[in-house]
């Protein structure tokens, strides 16, 4: 989750629309979307812990008795995790309800190094020409190709 000190959970789709992800195969990828919740819940469990609460961490669902079950995945300790339902002999634990309502505690949370302009459409025949240029010699290189 944390990234050299940065804090961002990165997920990465190929490109290639004939990997597996593109197919639901319930042996390979048991509960898809868990990879994104996963993700996301990393966020408010580094939210929750700057905010100073306590909850378990999310790698731990074994020790709380959940397992990676076929199918659903971790889909019954994410939901509990969640819902602050996870059965101690102290009480329930989980996130704190009030995570879902906090914004980051740090502002660095909300600043990047550099514009992310991944989805920027081109304004002008310019433009436009060197994004089809800029995807040609990106198609190159990923070949290994030289031009």
């Amino acid at each position: 989750m944390d990234y050299y000190g940065i804090g961002f959970s990165n997920i990465r789709l190929p490109n290639d629309s004939q990997s597996y992800i593109y197919r639901y195969n319930a042996r390979t990828n048991q509960f898809p979307e868990e990879v994104f919740l996963h993700e996301f819940l990393h966020t408010l469990e580094r939210n929750s812990d700057e905010y100073g609460y306590e909850m378990p961490e999310l790698h731990d669902y074994e020790s709380y008795g959940y397992e990676n079950e076929p199918v659903i995945g971790q889909r019954q300790w994410y939901r509990d995790y969640m819902n602050k339902d996870i059965r101690t002999s102290n009480g329930y634990v989980g996130l704190p309800e009030e995570i879902y309502t906090l914004k980051p505690a740090k502002s660095s949370n909300f600043e990047t190094s550099y514009d992310v302009d991944v989805f920027k459409e081109p304004e002008n025949l310019i433009e436009e020409i060197k994004q089809i240029i800029d995807k040609l010699i990106s198609k190159i290189e990923e070949r290994g190709e030289q031009s």
